[in-house]
């Protein structure tokens, strides 16, 4: 087996998948509370030790030389974005820390809390507090949901606390997550954890800013030159590819005459 080859090819896969990741991100540039994703890369023992195969020859330059890149799963960066104001009283940001529980309302789903810092809310047909692309209703401090009254103006204080007409609604539940490791996306600006982390998380001290919602974390021209840099590592593997194959194809055909 050509070494060489085998360390371009785990390179070139590790240079493509960083590119997947990285273009996603760039991809969700104007998306609402996006946070952004980091490849994570490892570095790949010899076949040897990786297998265990011990009783196998060993190369020891090889063997230091390693068996190249291995992907790793990636990291999310829970940065916060810029807070943009708008029109909708219904629309908040959170600025710093924290996170807002929402429920799944998905049928047989155990786990159903899930957390989002996605501020455009709105009120269904049957006056809760939902976010407005999901439909998931928002929680309060007791993981309920919170049912808006009809009437007059909307105030949602910097605490959480909602009012209408002067009165006291419900206090909006948000809550920090001291190991985001813990953390997983589940598709539409949600995370989820385990019940414990999240029914065990204690109140953040971010406060939430009415009338606003939170940009994408993503940073435009880091972004675009990350993908860049992936893109030329994954043409140089590639085309180390092709030199070893050439080289390979060589020995075949040209040494054997040469002798």
């Amino acid at each position: 087996m050509n070494y060489g080859l085998n360390i371009s090819a785990s390179g070139a896969l590790t240079a493509m998948h960083r590119q997947d990741v990285l273009a996603n991100n760039l991809a969700n540039l104007n998306t609402i509370a996006f946070k952004p994703e980091t490849p994570m890369v490892r570095h790949r023992p010899a076949v040897r030790e990786e297998d265990g195969v011990w009783h196998l020859p060993s190369n020891r330059l090889l063997e230091r030389l390693g068996a190249g890149p291995l992907m790793a799963p990636s990291v999310t960066r829970h940065e916060q974005g810029s807070i943009e104001t708008t029109s909708n009283p219904l629309d908040v940001a959170i600025n710093g820390d924290g996170y807002l529980v929402v429920r799944s309302e998905t049928s047989g789903s155990t786990d159903r809390l899930r957390l989002t810092r996605d501020g455009r809310l709105t009120l269904d047909g049957r006056g809760r507090l939902v976010m407005a692309t999901t439909g998931m209703p928002v929680l309060d401090v007791q993981n309920r949901p919170i049912e808006v009254p009809p009437g007059g103006e909307v105030v949602i204080g910097s605490d959480g606390v909602i009012r209408r007409d002067g009165a006291e609604v419900a206090t909006i539940n948000l809550v920090t997550i001291a190991d985001r490791s813990r953390l997983r996306k589940t598709g539409n600006n949600l995370f989820t954890a385990p019940s414990e982390t999240i029914n065990g998380a204690e109140r953040s001290s971010g406060s939430i800013v009415q009338f606003s919602r939170e940009r994408s974390a993503v940073d435009e021209i880091r972004a675009l030159l990350d993908v860049q840099d992936a893109g030329r590592a994954a043409s140089a593997n590639l085309a180390m590819i092709g030199y070893q194959d050439k080289m390979t194809e060589r020995a075949i055909t040209q040494l054997g005459r040469i002798a």
